[in-house]
C-alpha cells in the first residue's frame, strides 16, 4: 500500500463535508483523504488536490469532481485563483513523508537502505539534494541545519565529522552518511539519532517549514468565513508553527489587538489540544503515533 491514512475519520468529521462544497487536499499521496472526500461530495462539489511527487499521479481516481495540481502547495493561492475555485470551505494537509516514500529504497529518505542514494527531494525535479547539502554546505551551515532541523545538541561534532569524511570521500549514499557519524549514534537508541539525522536534512532539502508558513498565511485569503483547516503534523517542529498561527495569527505566538483591545487573529481553534490517533490505529498504523491534528475555523470577520 502506497500510504495508510492516518486519523481518516477524524479529519473527515473535522472537515464537515458540504455536498456541494469546495475543498483542498495539498498532500494527495495515496488518495487516502481524497477519496474519502469525494464521497462526500454531491455533482457541484469540487476537490482540488496537490502533489509534486510523481509517483502520487498513480492512485488518482477517475472522478470528475476532482481536480489534481501536480506542484507543491507553496502557491496555493496563485493555483486556486487560476482555477477560478477560491476561496474553499475547507482544506486539509498529511504533513511529512509517506509510509510509501520512506519504504522506497531509491528515494533516499529512510537510513534502513545503506545503499540507496542520499536524495530525500519531494520533487524529484528540485535542484538540490540530501547529498548536495552534505557535500556543499559549510561546517556552521550543516551545525545549524542539524541543530535547528533535527534539533540534536551536538549538531557541532555532527558537522566537523560530515566535513572530515568528506575531504576523502564525498558523502552519496546511506552507508556513507552512517560511517561518517557513526561513532555519534547511542548504543540501542541509533534509531532515534538517525531519525533526527535524516528529517534535518529532509526538511532543509524541501524547505519544508518556509512552505508550511507561506501555506498557513495564505489560508487566510483562500479559506471562507467559516470554513475550516485541518493540519496534521509528524514532529514538534511543525505543530508548534502551526499551533502558533492557530492562536495568534502569526509565527510568534504573540497576539495582537486593534485600537479596543480585541484580539485580531484569522482563525479560532476547534479545540484548544492537538487531537492523537487512537492506541488501536497505532497498533495498525505505527506511523500515527507521532500524529498530532489540529483543527481551526475560519473567523467571520477578517479582523477577529
Amino acid at each position: 500500500m502506497y500510504h495508510l491514512p492516518v486519523m481518516l475519520k477524524e479529519c473527515i468529521e473535522a472537515l464537515n463535508i458540504k455536498e456541494d462544497g469546495v475543498y483542498v487536499d495539498v498532500t494527495f499521496g495515496g488518495g487516502g483523504h481524497s477519496r474519502e472526500i469525494l464521497k462526500g461530495l454531491g455533482k457541484q462539489g469540487r476537490l482540488v488536490a496537490f502533489d509534486q511527487d510523481e509517483d502520487a499521479k498513480r492512485n488518482l481516481p477517475e472522478d470528475e469532481k476532482l481536480v489534481f495540481i501536480d506542484q507543491n502547495f507553496e502557491f496555493i493561492k496563485n493555483h486556486l485563483m487560476y482555477q477560478g475555485i477560491c476561496p474553499v470551505d475547507g482544506l486539509l494537509a498529511d504533513l511529512g513523508v509517506s509510509s510509501y516514500q520512506f519504504d522506497t529504497d531509491d528515494r533516499g529518505f529512510s537510513y534502513r537502505f545503506d545503499d540507496a542514494l542520499l536524495d530525500m527531494r519531494m520533487n524529484a525535479n528540485a535542484k538540490r539534494s540530501a547529498a548536495d547539502v552534505l557535500n556543499t554546505y559549510t561546517e556552521e551551515n550543516l551545525a545549524n541545519v542539524l541543530y535547528q532541523y533535527g534539533e540534536l545538541t551536538q549538531s557541532r561534532k555532527l558537522a566537523a565529522d560530515i566535513v572530515s569524511f568528506r575531504i576523502a570521500k564525498p558523502i552519496q549514499t546511506v552507508a556513507d552518511l552512517k560511517k561518517a557519524l557513526d561513532r555519534h549514534a547511542p548504543k540501542f537508541r541509533e534509531y532515534k539519532f538517525y531519525s533526527q539525522v535524516f528529517q534535518a536534512l529532509r526538511i532543509e532539502v524541501n524547505e519544508e517549514l518556509e512552505v508550511l508558513k507561506k501555506l498557513l498565511l495564505q489560508c487566510i485569503d483562500i479559506i471562507k468565513p467559516g470554513g475550516v483547516i485541518v493540519i496534521m503534523s509528524y514532529h514538534s517542529l511543525e505543530d508548534r508553527l502551526v499551533k502558533d498561527f492557530i492562536n495568534s495569527g502569526n509565527f510568534e505566538g504573540e497576539l495582537e489587538k486593534d485600537f479596543f483591545g480585541n484580539v485580531i487573529k484569522p482563525f479560532t481553534a476547534v479545540q484548544k489540544k492537538a487531537i492523537v490517533a487512537s492506541d488501536e490505529e497505532i497498533e495498525q498504523n505505527p506511523r500515527a503515533r507521532s500524529a498530532k491534528l489540529r483543527i481551526a475555523r475560519r473567523c467571520e470577520h477578517k479582523n477577529m
